[in-house]
């Protein structure tokens, strides 16, 4: 028998081994238990603790490489200053080196982190140098230092656009942005670097159009508005106030900002409807901001007719707005595009109709659009829709002779005849609260939605009630003071008396609700007119009418809902025989 230490330890290991089989068999679930357990750690323990940080020797010695590359780019500005080479030669090798270290950090194949630091070191590589051959050497104009910034940020991106390769446009979008800034302000030259500013927007809004990987996008375009709005603040001002900064053209001062707004919009339009991708919050407020850009740079720097070529794009653009709503509404399932287009949509046709139309065009306009809106609101059961059409009419009532006219023919001196882009407001308020879904027990949205028309109509039909009135009085008598004032009463009273029956009658619950209305201006009538111009009789005749009506108008209201209850069963009888 052998009883040699090796074969001993084999057999204490066989015996190991055989005692782990048995509890295996006996406790199978604290076996497997122990085994994921053993797995676990054996996994923790050979998996790196972060695999985008290199191990401490690697990023050592990735660091050193980079102070290599660095001092190179001393030594080309050395060479440089010493005059060994031709200033122009020296800055193209200058540029060949930094590209040469962007082309190496995209092919690496190390860690995001050694890809990023490669990129780095070419920015700081190509940055400096170009501050120094373009302020310092002046060998390069900055139109051609901002054509080196545009190209390394145009290397950058489409060395590779995904994965860990997206830092490195991430870098090459940041240092270019905030050398075009610098740049810019010390060589007084703004053009060429907003143009560059604008070119990284538009590489940065293809990459989330790709991609949907933001990086530094909202960086670079708040820079960029932030570049413009500085431009249109420097050259709104008075000549002598902008000191060594080149002349510009009105053509060159507008296109920046409407350029932007191109960009911006369109990237936006395309991932909404194209993508179908949900439109983020700084999209919508980028988006608003360089619209509020363009608008800015139009009114200071064109002549007269830009603000009516504003408009008349406005009025395009809403349209386009509208038709790609309407067109792609089952694709715009995400419930914050849809408004956001639809509130741009309104936003825009409201400006359009403001600055390309005259006072009386811009009225007709927005009267006929609000009752269009109401109209296919009702059709297609949208509450946003009646929205935009109750702020087409209001706008369209405030802006036109409306008010004007309601408050001469109630509590004023007479006007005369009214002008039509009035009876038009009145006419399209009427149609419109006709069209409009019955808001009896709905939320306070929807009797806000039905209670702005039938205000807007009742306004303007009680105005020419009691303009006529008047008219027929003045041909039988000779109307003083007192008599108008009276007749005024009379009128606002019995419309009153009609509001209260009529809208209890017909479940429309604005006008039991304008009823109302008027009694409470019947008696702010009554104490500031009535009792102040008014002679006794006519006083007494005035209180007579409001008391009547005061008691009136609540009856009515019960009347006409006791009938509308009783007509109700069989009007149901009749639609089911």
């Amino acid at each position: 028998m052998n009883d040699s230490p090796a074969a001993l330890e084999l057999l204490a290991s066989r015996v190991d081994e055989l005692e782990k089989r048995v509890r295996a068999l006996e406790r199978p679930s604290e076996a497997g238990a122990s085994a994921v357990v053993q797995s676990a750690v054996f996994s923790h323990a050979v998996s790196p603790v972060d695999a985008s940080l290199p191990p401490a020797g690697t990023l050592f010695s990735t660091l050193g490489r980079a102070m290599l590359g660095i001092a190179g780019a001393y030594l080309l500005r050395a060479v440089a200053q010493a005059g060994l080479m031709p200033k122009t030669a020296v800055a193209d090798a200058g540029i060949a080196y930094a590209a040469a270290w962007v082309v190496w950090a995209a092919r690496s194949k190390a860690s995001g982190f050694i890809q990023m630091v490669y990129a780095g070191t070419s920015a700081l590589i190509l940055v400096p140098m170009l501050w120094e051959v373009t302020l310092y050497f002046q060998a390069f104009s900055p139109i051609v230092t901002a054509g080196v910034l545009a190209a390394f940020a145009m290397l950058a991106t489409f060395l590779g656009w995904g994965g860990e390769t997206a830092r490195l446009a991430w870098i090459a979008h940041g240092s270019a942005a905030m050398a075009a800034v610098a740049l810019a302000l010390a060589t007084h030259h703004v053009l060429p670097f907003v143009y560059l500013l604008l070119m990284v927007v538009l590489l940065d809004e293809y990459a989330k159009t790709k991609s949907d990987r933001h990086g530094l996008a909202a960086v670079v375009s708040l820079t960029a508005d932030a570049a413009i709005w500085g431009m249109i603040i420097i050259y709104s001002g008075p000549q002598n106030s902008r000191g060594e900064y080149s002349g510009l053209s009105p053509a060159a001062l507008i296109l920046p900002a409407c350029l932007l707004l191109a960009i911006n919009g369109t990237g936006v339009a395309i991932r909404a409807t194209v993508r179908e991708l949900r439109i983020s919050v700084f999209d919508a407020i980028q988006t608003m901001i360089a619209f509020l850009l363009a608008v800015t740079s139009v009114l200071c720097f064109a002549p007269p007719c830009g603000t009516v070529i504003l408009g008349a794009s406005c009025l395009v653009l809403s349209g386009v707005l509208y038709v790609a709503v309407f067109a792609r509404r089952q694709k715009l399932a995400e419930s914050r595009s849809i408004r956001v287009f639809q509130m741009w949509s309104a936003a825009l046709l409201l400006a359009g109709a403001l600055w390309a139309l005259p006072r009386s065009g811009a009225v007709v306009a927005l009267a006929c659009a609000g009752v269009i809106a109401y109209l296919l609101a009702a059709r297609m059961n949208s509450t946003m829709l009646d929205w935009h059409g109750a702020i087409f009419l209001c706008t369209a009532a405030g802006i036109s002779a409306l008010p004007e006219y309601v408050v001469g023919v109630l509590v004023g001196s007479l006007p005369g005849r009214p002008e039509a882009s009035f009876v038009i407001v009145v006419c399209c308020a009427t149609v419109a609260f006709i069209a409009v879904r019955g808001a009896e027990g709905g939320s306070w949205q929807r009797q806000a939605i039905e209670f702005i028309p039938a205000l807007v109509a009742t306004c303007g039909l009680t105005a020419l009630l009691a303009r006529s009135v008047l008219g027929a009085a003045g041909i039988a008598i000779s109307l003083d003071v007192h008599h108008v004032a009276f007749l005024r009463t009379l009128t606002v009273s019995l419309v009153a008396l009609a509001l209260a029956f009529a809208g209890s009658r017909a479940g429309r619950t604005a006008l039991t609700q304008l009823a109302y209305v008027t009694l409470a201006f019947v008696a702010v009538k009554l104490m500031f007119e009535d009792l102040r111009h008014g002679r006794m009789e006519f006083i007494a005749g005035s209180i007579f009418l409001f008391a009547m009506t005061l008691i009136a108008v609540p009856r009515l209201a019960r009347l006409g809902a006791r009938l509308r209850a009783a007509h109700l069963p069989e009007a149901i009888a009749v639609g089911k025989g």
